[in-house]
Formats: structure tokens, C-alpha cells, sequence
């Protein structure tokens, strides 16, 4: 019987970013014979009894050292528990319990999908038997060890919802408020399809994090300013990961512009759900049509890109959202990482 140690940041169903990582586990624990987890933060879940939850304390704002004392009793209270541990993108755990977990015969495997790493990263690397990522072009790829793995979409959860109406000409931008996803761009592409008369509505949903990205969405907002005036431009607070679905059946397109270098899972769940996407991402190049992919920091060729896909005819349009769907259910669908991991485990 597997038993598995999985060590993650956050165990909250409601959280915009970490809520995907709950139905992980909950995979995870349908196909494994004993499941633990320890986080670093506890919020809402409804998992079963069978999953044994610890948290390190830090949605009661405990001391550091009281982290590291937690993680130490965690580790060896449940040692009889686990024959595997899998540490999720946070390689200084791998660090803090590598050497107890050789000692103890336990076999280590990180997570680390960053495009960049320092030095705690080559640390948890060097310690762990194998690393998954999701990239090529991430941080970890370049090691003998790692394995390319799908990214894990709940294909069941984000699919098309025949009962939700879409907007033709809603264009959704979906995720954390923070520079590196350049909205300041599709911003001056929707100023363009509104110089030439082009209707539209630019639904952007997330919210800012650290002090960087609260200036950087004071700066969109008033970019954005003459155009949320006359209601083309909307700003919305990030939801539950549960409920992004529903947001991406709403909209007719979906723009992302983070950069090459990493896998955005926010495209893959838009695709699962059949919605056309349009990215800047070059690691899409062999899975999208050259009409899908806009130059980097280039609003006339975006807001072009855009104006062509919304204007395609229905037909069309349904067919590049099945194509996308496909590719995701293919490729990096939730049950075909399961099963890749449990190999290993």
C-alpha cells in the first residue's frame, strides 16, 4: 500500500490560487493508500477524515520557530505513515527534513516549476530523488532528474457550462494583479479596438498581493480610467479557485501576457473550458495557431489578434474551443498526473 507525505503551502478550497492544489489531494487520495498532509496554512476544506490535514500554524500567525518545531514533530509523529514525501514548490522542506527522510529510507520528490532559482532551489534539488516540473523552460528542467509532468486540470471541474450565456464580446483577463503579467498592454490594445470603433467588454478579475502589485493596479486603474468610465473596462476582486469556471464561460476571449518561461495554469483551465485563448506565451507554439499568439509587448498586434477572433464566425470559434479542450484533457489533465506520480510512488 502507498503511503504519501505531501507537504504544500496552502490547504484552503476558497483561495484564488493555492484552491486548485485542494482537489490534488483529494486525487491523490482516491488512487493512494494512505495520504498526510502538512501546510504551511490551514483554511477552509471539505476533506474526508481519511486525509490527516497539519498545519504549521501560520493562520494563527505563530513564531518561525515554532514552524520549524512543527515541521520537525510532524515529520517524525507521522514517519511510520509515509514511505514517499512530495514537496510542493517550496524546496527549503527538502532541505530541513532531506536528511532524516535518507536516514529514514523515505523516498523525496520535489515540485519546483519556477522559471528562476537560487540557492535554497539547487539545494532541494540536489537532496531529492526526482523533480517534476511542468516546463521546459523552468528552473528545474535542466536537470537529469527531473521529469516533465502534465500540469494536473480538473477537466470534470473546468469544462464548458452550457447553462451559463456567454458574452460575445467579453474579453476576460483572469489572475494575481502583478507587473510581470504586463495588463498595461491589453489595456492600450482595448484603448486601440475603442479608437476604432470596435465594441467590447474587458472583464479583468484578480487582486493585487505585496505592496509592488498594489501600486502597479493603482497604475491600471488609471490607465483604464476614461474607459471604466463609460463601463468597456471592469475591475473585479480574485474569487474562489472553485468558482473560476463559471467566470471563464462568460467570456468569449481570453487574454494572457506573462511571458515565455512558465506554464500559466490559468490558460490551461480557459482551454478546458473551451474558451479561445490568445497568449504571449512561446511555449504554446506547437499547440495554438500562429493567430493565437501576439507579440511581446505589442498592443497593435494583441488588440488585432483580438478583433479577428471575437469577429470569427460561431462555427469556427466552437471548433478552436473544442481543439483546446482536447489539448488539455491530453495533455495535462488532473487524472493523468495522478496516475505519472503514482508511478513514482
Amino acid at each position: 500500500m502507498n503511503k504519501l507525505l505531501f507537504i504544500t503551502q496552502k490547504v484552503d478550497k476558497n483561495d484564488d490560487v493555492l484552491g486548485v492544489y485542494h482537489r490534488w489531494i483529494e486525487c491523490l487520495a482516491e488512487k493512494i493508500g494512505k495520504l498526510n498532509v502538512v501546510c504551511l496554512y490551514e483554511g477552509r476544506n471539505n476533506l474526508p477524515d481519511s486525509i490527516g490535514v497539519y498545519s504549521l500554524g501560520k493562520e494563527i500567525k505563530v513564531s518561525k520557530l515554532k514552524y520549524i518545531f512543527n515541521f520537525y514533530s510532524y515529520i517524525w509523529k507521522l514517519r511510520k505513515k509515509y514511505d514517499s514525501v512530495l514537496v510542493h514548490m517550496n524546496p527549503v522542506y527538502v532541505i530541513f527534513g532531506g536528511l532524516f527522510w535518507k536516514l529514514s529510507g523515505k523516498k523525496v520528490f520535489l515540485w519546483y516549476n519556477h522559471p528562476m532559482g537560487n540557492f535554497t532551489a539547487k539545494m532541494g534539488i540536489a537532496l531529492a530523488d526526482k523533480v517534476f516540473c511542468t516546463s521546459p523552460q523552468s528552473f528545474s528542467a535542466k536537470y537529469k532528474k527531473t521529469q516533465l509532468m502534465p500540469a494536473g486540470i480538473d477537466t470534470e471541474m473546468f469544462r464548458k457550462i452550457p447553462r451559463i450565456s456567454k458574452k460575445e464580446n467579453r474579453i476576460l483577463c483572469f489572475g494575481r494583479i502583478s507587473p510581470i503579467k504586463k495588463i498595461e498592454y491589453l489595456i492600450e490594445a482595448v484603448k486601440i479596438l475603442d479608437k476604432n470603433g470596435f465594441g467590447f467588454e474587458l472583464l479583468i478579475v484578480g487582486s493585487p498581493i505585496s505592496n509592488s502589485d498594489k501600486l502597479y493596479y493603482e497604475n491600471l486603474i488609471r490607465l483604464s480610467d476614461d474607459l471604466i468610465s463609460k463601463g468597456k473596462i471592469i475591475f473585479k476582486p480574485s474569487i474562489p479557485n472553485y468558482k473560476t469556471p463559471e467566470i471563464y464561460n462568460s467570456a468569449s476571449v481570453y487574454v494572457n501576457l506573462t511571458p515565455s518561461g512558465s506554464l500559466d495554469k490559468a490558460i490551461l483551465e480557459a482551454m478546458a473550458c473551451q474558451l479561445s485563448v490568445i497568449v504571449a506565451n512561446k511555449m504554446f507554439i506547437n499547440e495554438l495557431k500562429e493567430e493565437l499568439i501576439f507579440k511581446d509587448k505589442d498592443a497593435d498586434d494583441l488588440a488585432e489578434k483580438i478583433s479577428n477572433l471575437i469577429s470569427t464566425d460561431s462555427t469556427s470559434k466552437e471548433k478552436i474551443g473544442k481543439d483546446m479542450r482536447e489539448i488539455v484533457v491530453k495533455k495535462h489533465s488532473l487524472s493523468s498526473l495522478v496516475d505519472m506520480l503514482l508511478k513514482y510512488f
